[in-house]
């Protein structure tokens, strides 16, 4: 046989046999063929409660997830950082292949059940809409029979984040049970403190630097695009808290004989925190978007994704959005300032009338990665002296009380920096050319989401790429009672991630 001949025989032999061939309808099948056991697994592993707080919850899911990631043959171990357990599941495919790190978080937010739908938020409920727009419970299916598209798994982290982790797991799986092997080598993290902002993180990387070691980093988390389209989004806003307490009178004080004289922090505070804005919901503070320069070429890019200003408000309920940038995406670029909480006094059956003895903001600023957030909170605390207030540390002492009018406390923190991967960064061009495959058209691709991830302790210490891959849909009720997950979506997670899997670097 000539030479080029036996060459193109060889090229041929290896691309049939090569995992990066698997088709949109072979992913499809495999995934359908896996399905039923995936939906047994959503039941078993919710019904573990993981609340982070608690070290019997966090160990119950280290047992159940590290065991099932042992039987892919994968090396697990468990990393203990201050007492609080990380898995680590390594598997080495092709000895001269690049390494893939996911990284997937297991624990969930805290739940108060009275507030569910349902007997328990860790016994899943699997709904359907009827026809007044109501989520009603219906049987599971008999045998390996699956429920319709549009139903819902619901339960405590369907969502948030134990279905993205299984999809994962199942699509192992599935390449396991047919003898294949993944494009690359892979690393799997689990995370179990993460809706805690993941305060061992940054610990864990300076520890086992050499274990994590990865070429890039795929994380399991989030939510898609409004279109409920398959979802790549390659950055995440960081986060900043801080309190803002405003100071009265010592003790609460009867509005009849004191009003007119003894002044009202909650009018101070509302001041204060009304001049942070203008009507537009631009921050008025000085220096607040400095170094944000969006170019005409990155607006083209965030602004692809397909969406619409006003569809999106009229499904929130606004009239109008702000207008802090001039579509949603541009308004993603920027750092944020908002009240997440207030407090004074009474309200509803227990108010009573008094003048309060202080008013208190509880605030959270979503950082992008040209803010500093410890610059924005020096900006803050510098808008706030300057309105003529005294800070202090904690109570004002007597002395301060008599010789200042307007005091307040300022504190806060920051949690973690934003991070950012490139658009046109080559792992985004891998896990496009995935889910195009898997699908049949390219996802969406988000330069940002709004939200926050305690993942840009990987960045700066490994220096890895990463994108988010999502799966659960938008309306999942994230964080809230009934949470859940369509079932399309875990199917089409599953199928999200036989692509990745399946597709070379």
């Amino acid at each position: 046989m000539p030479r080029f001949c036996f060459l193109v025989f060889l090229a041929l032999l290896s691309s049939t046999t090569s995992c990066q061939r698997w088709t949109e309808q072979a992913i499809t099948s495999a995934s359908e063929a896996r399905f039923p056991a995936a939906i047994q697994d959503l039941r078993d592993f919710v019904a573990i409660p993981n609340d982070g707080h608690y070290p019997g919850q966090i160990l119950a899911n280290v047992n159940w997830a590290g065991p099932r990631l042992g039987s892919l043959d994968f090396n697990t171990q468990v990393l203990t950082v201050n007492e609080v357990p990380f898995v680590l599941a390594t598997k080495e495919y092709h000895p001269d292949r690049p390494w893939v790190l996911f990284y997937l978080q297991i624990d969930g937010q805290p739940v108060d059940a009275s507030q569910w739908d349902q007997p328990s938020p860790f016994e899943v409920a699997l709904k359907r809409m009827d026809a007044h727009g109501q989520w009603q419970t219906i049987p599971w299916p008999a045998g390996d029979k699956v429920p319709e598209p549009d139903d819902r798994f619901f339960g405590r982290s369907t969502s948030d984040s134990k279905g993205p982790a299984l999809s994962l797991i199942n699509a192992l799986e599935i390449l396991r049970d047919r003898g294949k092997k993944p494009a690359f080598n892979v690393k799997l993290i689990l995370d179990f403190q993460e809706e805690m902002s993941s305060p061992q993180l940054p610990e864990l990387v300076r520890q086992y630097r050499q274990e994590l070691a990865a070429d890039r980093l795929v994380v399991m988390d989030g939510t898609r695009h409004v279109s409920n389209m398959p979802t790549l989004t390659f950055g995440a806003r960081g986060i900043a808290t801080t309190t803002l307490r405003v100071f009265g009178p010592r003790q609460p004080m009867h509005s009849g004989q004191y009003g007119n004289f003894v002044p009202n922090p909650v009018f101070r505070l509302s001041k204060l925190l009304a001049g942070m804005k203008d009507d537009d919901g631009r921050v008025l503070i000085p220096g607040w978007y400095d170094g944000i320069e969006l170019s005409e070429e990155e607006k083209k890019r965030m602004n692809a994704v397909p969406e619409n200003a006003d569809s999106i408000a009229a499904r929130i309920g606004i009239a109008r959005p702000e207008r802090v940038g001039e579509t949603y995406q541009e308004a993603l670029a920027y750092p944020t300032l908002n009240v997440r909480g207030l407090k004074a006094a009474y309200v509803g059956g227990a108010v009573r009338t008094i003048i309060p003895e202080e008013a208190i903001a509880m605030i959270d600023i979503r950082l992008v990665p040209e803010s500093d957030g410890q610059r924005l909170l020096d900006a803050l605390r510098e808008y706030v002296e300057a309105q003529g207030y005294y800070l202090v540390k904690e109570e004002p002492t007597e002395a301060e009380r008599r010789t200042h009018d307007k005091i307040a406390a300022l504190y806060g923190k920051v949690s973690y920096a934003a991070y950012r991967t490139p658009l046109d960064a080559p792992i985004g061009d891998w896990l496009g050319r995935a889910l195009t495959r898997a699908f049949g058209t390219p996802p969406v691709k988000m330069r940002t989401t709004g939200g926050s991830q305690p993942i840009s302790p990987f960045i700066q210490a490994l220096g890895l790429p990463a994108v988010s891959v999502r799966i659960p849909n938008p309306d999942n009720n994230i964080h809230a009672a009934n949470e859940n997950l369509r079932v399309g979506n875990y199917l089409e997670g599953i199928r999200t991630c036989l692509g990745v899997l399946t597709e070379s670097l």
